[in-house]
């Protein structure tokens, strides 16, 4: 591995990079459960607090909502710390915000709690982007990203389907203080692995926000918020579709979690991969393959045989993440740190839409597998966004950065 450092930096050894690159991916890993397991719950949690099953996708949006809000604003308010200092205390936060959803004595305590923990996944995921491509060569970079994002596609594999099992179990509480100790444990190997001494360009607030207001920056952030919307639609209502639809026993359940996480950890090395290859073009390659597997998963969920491949197929449409992530890094010139948080709120705009899109066909009377169609036009209308983007890479007002610029200002 070639490392790729700010200027004046002393060079980090392969196993440097490894071991900050696996303690990074633990607060992805921390993250990625603390945000899914409610999806697993999602019965559990309406029997316990004797709401319905719509109200607790209420709940998940209230914490992709958190994400939203505290992205951008962590992002400026974090931008003159230095990076390893910023990554634990925002780990430190996100511990406090699952303690206290654990704790959560009704409904809307843990409407905000959850709202609450959602705050810092933005910026976490953002910075930690930064510090990961900044360790490698400029044509590394999406797959440095997607090592770090792995953290949150092996949580969705194994995380995922733990937390609901000892949800159903013990509580679905146990579930977020289990998260709650893992985001503990991160601000720990940060602390060791992450050396103190890095040199980083000091970051500028104000200047990242008049560098963000770039059409490329706003077109790539609606692509995450629109064409993303598809894959939560689906996975959100996973539980009961797969009890009401395929009428398999709950203990099927934490198996089709894992076919989902299965497919997230193949679309997220698939999705860097393709972008160091075919660069921005990747995303609209992605997004055709989305449209064609939410299309298809109304169709498999009768049987539990057809409905495990579908939902792996539907986890593969994280292949999105990586290429968007790095694309801005491109775009965004002296917007790295408030670009990179930005991705991860937009992702959770979709996070949001896609269940309450979900929600009103449901309440409609349209049945648990109306979320694949509904998934399918969020999908194409993101490739619509994409068609514009590209329109105007191609022609003579681009504002692109140039490629590897975004690493040596990161």
């Amino acid at each position: 591995m070639t490392e790729h450092a700010p200027a004046g930096t002393p060079p980090l050894s392969a196993r440097a990079v490894l071991l900050i690159e696996l303690a990074l991916a633990m607060g992805g890993f921390g993250i990625g459960t603390g945000e899914f397991a409610i999806m697993g719950l999602m019965p559990n949690v309406a029997q316990d607090l004797n709401v319905s099953e719509p109200q607790v996708g209420h709940v998940i949006s209230a914490y992709a909502l958190g994400v939203v809000v505290g992205a951008p604003l962590l992002a400026i308010l974090g931008a003159r710390l230095p990076r390893r200092i910023l990554l634990m205390l925002l780990m430190l936060f996100f511990a406090a915000g699952n303690f206290a959803s654990a704790l959560a004595t009704d409904y809307h305590a843990l409407m905000l709690n959850r709202f609450i923990a959602g705050l810092p996944h933005g910026a976490y995921f953002g910075v930690a982007s930064l510090v990961a491509a900044s360790m490698v060569a400029p044509d590394k970079r999406a797959n440095a990203v997607s090592r770090v994002m792995l953290g949150l596609t092996v949580a969705i594999l194994i995380g995922n389907p733990l937390a609901t099992w000892l949800g159903q179990w013990l509580s679905w509480r146990v579930a977020f203080a289990l998260v709650g100790a893992i985001a503990l444990l991160t601000v720990a190997l940060v602390f060791i692995h992450l050396p103190a001494s890095r040199q980083e360009e000091p970051s500028n607030p104000m200047r990242e926000i008049r560098a963000f207001n770039q059409p490329q920056v706003w077109l790539a952030l609606a692509i995450s918020s629109v064409g993303f919307a598809g894959m939560f639609c689906v996975f959100s209502y996973l539980a009961p579709t797969l009890l009401e639809v395929t009428r398999v026993h709950e203990a099927w359940i934490p198996f089709g979690l894992a076919a989902f996480g299965l497919g997230t950890i193949v679309g997220n090395m698939a999705g860097g991969w393709l972008f160091d290859r075919l660069k921005f073009k990747s995303v609209a390659l992605v997004l055709l393959w989305s449209t064609a597997v939410l299309l298809l998963f109304p169709l498999s969920v009768h049987s539990i045989w057809s409905v495990l491949p579908a939902v792996f197929a539907v986890g593969t449409m994280v292949a999105l993440a990586p290429p968007l992530q790095t694309h801005l890094m491109d775009v965004a010139a002296e917007a790295q740190t408030l670009a990179a948080a930005s991705n991860h709120a937009a992702f959770n705009i979709a996070n949001a839409l896609g269940p309450w899109l979900g929600g009103l066909a449901i309440s409609a009377g349209l049945g648990w597998t109306v979320t694949g169609y509904v998934g399918a036009i969020t999908a194409v209308l993101g490739l619509l966004i994409f068609l514009q983007a590209w329109k105007l890479q191609s022609g003579p007002a681009q504002t692109a950065a140039p490629a590897g610029q975004a690493v040596a200002e990161g």
